[in-house]
């Protein structure tokens, strides 16, 4: 009877151990496609000034419903935990194009809003990061050097963080109404400045690249369906920059780089492209089952839990819930936080508060 007994202690602690091991392992051993992230959407944005967006809700008021909400600074929501950002670029080569917005003029520069430039930095050339222009341009970060000098600061006193995604747009969509600022359009060449811009100002050492990903493999779509992400433990300390665009846009970007070679940016490529890694698909609900399948093959989802406001303002979490349930590693929100812009108790996170965790579909 002993010896029976002690048999099946030494059976259940192993048992205890074995089930123990799968529990709860280490998240830092799984490769970044088994992760799941909850970042912010369009990151950089700060409130419209408030006599203008008055303006613009007579004028248009379900686009002032859709961009009314504001972001703390990037390095804050980065010590939140939040592990994905977002910003919008506007190309302007000889600099001063984005310099004197005209919803300045349109709302009377008035006396108790705070300067727009005050250093004078948006004369300047390089990429400028703004919403929509001339109407949704204040933000925390004015240049897109300026930000990716936060993002370094950051990462220089956080030397082992986890590795943060970085979703770009390429804006130069024209407005056609009259005196609004005609953008300038992207080429290979500026997306060859943008390379160099964040090579120069955030450092190479601190972007985890397509060449790093594909590494051996004859192309970088089939190094991550074989399985080639990098552990998360070795993706520490590293930005990942996707280019969230379509069509001529990615495919001018990618010219002369087969495989994203040399480039610094994943893109929005089709499955089946020799440079499909990361994808960009946003209803979760819509195309769940879709995400589902495309993350089991092992490609990077980025997805969204909320949009134009619609959801904080309902207080509706079907969205989020459904991003969860489909294993889309990148979740984006405008509310971390609630909303101070209309009462809602809308709040994005996983259990616990977190914004990290071992993704639930993949295993």
């Amino acid at each position: 009877m002993k010896l029976t007994l002690m048999i099946r202690t030494f059976f259940v602690a192993g048992l205890c151990v074995v089930l123990t091991s799968f529990l709860f392992i280490d998240i830092n051993d799984l490769p970044i496609n088994k992760i799941q992230v909850i970042g912010s959407h369009n990151s950089y944005k700060q409130a419209i000034d408030p006599p203008l967006f008055n303006l613009l809700k007579k004028e248009d008021s379900a686009l002032a419903r859709h961009i009314d909400y504001s972001h703390i600074p990037i390095t804050d929501q980065l010590n939140l935990g939040l592990l994905n950002l977002e910003i919008d670029i506007y190309a302007d080569t000889k600099g001063g194009k984005y310099a004197h917005p005209k919803g300045l003029e349109w709302e009377g520069h008035a006396s108790n809003l705070p300067p727009y430039d005050p250093g004078g930095i948006m004369k300047e050339p390089g990429f400028k990061v703004l919403h929509i222009q001339d109407i949704d341009f204040r933000n925390h970060c004015l240049t897109f050097r300026n930000c990716l000098q936060q993002l370094k600061q950051w990462s220089d006193a956080h030397k082992d963080h986890y590795p943060v995604f970085i979703t770009m747009n390429a804006k130069d969509d024209t407005i056609k109404k009259p005196d609004f600022t005609i953008p300038e359009k992207f080429t290979p060449a500026i997306y060859d400045q943008l390379d160099s811009t964040i090579a120069h100002d955030l450092g190479m050492q601190h972007v985890l690249t397509p060449d790093e990903v594909r590494g051996s493999y004859a192309t970088l779509e089939e190094a991550v369906l074989k399985g080639n992400w990098p552990l998360l433990k070795n993706a520490r300390g590293k930005f990942i920059f996707i280019l969230d665009e379509k069509g001529d846009k990615v495919k001018d970007y990618v010219q002369g780089h087969t495989s994203l070679q040399k480039r610094l940016l994943f893109v929005n490529a089709k499955p089946g492209s020799p440079e499909a890694a990361i994808l960009i698909m946003n209803d979760a609900i819509k195309d769940g089952k879709a995400i589902k399948k495309l993350v089991k093959k092992g490609y990077i989802v980025r997805t969204r839990a909320d949009a134009d406001t619609e959801e904080a303002r309902r207080n509706d979490k079907s969205r989020f819930f459904a991003a969860c349930q489909s294993g889309a590693q990148i979740i984006t929100t405008d509310y971390y936080a609630k909303s101070t812009h209309f009462p809602s108790d809308y709040m994005i996170s996983f259990d616990g508060g977190k914004y990290l965790r071992e993704n639930p579909v993949i295993k």
